[in-house]
């Protein structure tokens, strides 16, 4: 079984030092998305027994960290393919073999069902734009989120109940739009992108909030959303982890304007070193606690609990929350030289604050579990 921490450990410098390159092209480069092919990182969940890794979700959580740490947009796509590699335990055998089978497999897409779905002989026709197409360009295999809905538009459930599935399109379907022009992740590629009644062959996808694994396993019993966030933070964690590096780096050279010392000599370098520090290892310890629990209870054959998944997002909004604060005080110490776009701290600092606005860590999770801690009525469709 090849080793994915490992994989990312070797492959990380040359990411980083492909940065520049990684952001100014708006999606992975394709001597990049080869590389992470090569290394398996795109098929993290994929099961072993469609030739995939399989990995536990404390594992895929670290390979991710390890991958952001030299690169934020390489980190964010080996998060997305990996966590939507998770669908292969719920598609049936024979749509999970087509689109997870290949060693070259790359999922990815927007879960929500902004598009339509109208049903006809044999499955769906599907017409939709979905927004943050993350590394989508580069994915065998694209999905996105639809509402069934009637010949008025209106929304109609099946027999079967399903109403909004998360459906997977043939590459030839999709137009990709050169919408991704932002202030941080560039390099991942989250443009829109769109499909005009495009056919969608019957079971070629999953409910998402509603779906049964077919694969019996302790990764598929984690909520896919928890997954999905816990993913994000540990892309929070590693641009902290690879901000804390840079800095140090700086810091001993660096002195600021009118002083004598550098900053590794004055009191606040230190500890704004050591606080943001204590916060990526604080927040990792945080995620792998929970993620542990959970994990036992899984591997027991157990669901989990409504508090295991309370536990899994909270630990996640903290992480990136708190990790994208810490980022922010590092570029604040480093003063001018973090302003320089040739400076990698600066890109680490503005890709964490983008990956904290992700709905799925965004602040307002707060609201989510601090209501379910109170006991609160609380709609845990998405938890």
């Amino acid at each position: 079984m090849v080793d994915l921490l490992q994989q990312a450990r070797g492959i990380g410098p040359s990411l980083a030092s492909r940065s520049e390159q990684i952001e100014a092209n708006r999606t992975l480069p394709d001597d990049v998305v080869a590389d992470l092919t090569d290394a398996g990182l795109f098929r993290m969940f994929t099961p072993t027994g469609l030739g995939g890794p399989e990995v536990d979700v404390a594992t895929a959580i670290d390979v991710i960290s390890e991958v952001s740490r030299h690169d934020g947009g390489a980190g964010w796509c080996v998060m997305i393919a990996g966590t939507t590699s998770l669908l292969a335990g719920f598609l049936d055998e024979a749509h999970a073999r087509e689109i997870y089978g290949p060693a070259d497999s790359c999922t990815g897409g927007y879960a929500a069902p902004v598009g339509t779905a109208r049903i006809v002989d044999g499955g769906l026709r599907v017409t939709g734009t979905w927004a943050w197409g993350s590394g989508t360009r580069h994915c065998t295999w694209i999905g996105g989120g639809a509402r069934i809905v009637d010949a008025d538009g209106s929304p109609l459930r099946r027999d079967d109940g399903l109403y909004a599935p998360f459906v997977f399109f043939n590459r030839a379907d999709v137009e990709h739009l050169d919408t991704w022009h932002v202030t941080g992740l560039a390099g991942s590629g989250s443009a829109d992108y769109r499909v005009a009644d495009a056919f969608v062959p019957e079971g070629r996808w999953t409910q998402l909030m509603t779906a049964t694994p077919r694969l019996d396993g302790p990764q598929w019993r984690f909520p896919f959303y928890g997954v999905l966030a816990m993913g994000i933070a540990a892309v929070s964690i590693g641009l902290l982890n690879g901000a804390v590096d840079r800095f140090a780096e700086l810091a001993t050279s660096k002195k600021p304007e009118g002083s004598g010392r550098t900053l590794s000599e004055r009191s606040t370098g230190q500890a704004v070193v050591s606080s943001a520090e204590a916060t990526a290892r604080s927040t990792r310890s945080f995620l792998h606690d929970v993620i542990g629990e959970a994990w036992t209870t899984a591997e027991a054959g157990d669901p989990l609990t409504i508090e295991h998944r309370r536990s899994l997002r909270l630990a996640a909004c903290d992480s990136a929350q708190r990790c994208a604060d810490a980022l922010t005080n590092l570029q604040r110490e480093a003063g001018g030289a973090a302003v320089y776009l040739r400076e990698p701290l600066q890109r680490m600092v503005r890709d964490g604050q983008v990956a904290a606005t992700h709905a799925m860590v965004a602040p307002r999770i707060h609201e989510l579990t601090g209501r379910l801690r109170f006991g609160l009525d609380t709609d845990t469709t998405l938890l």
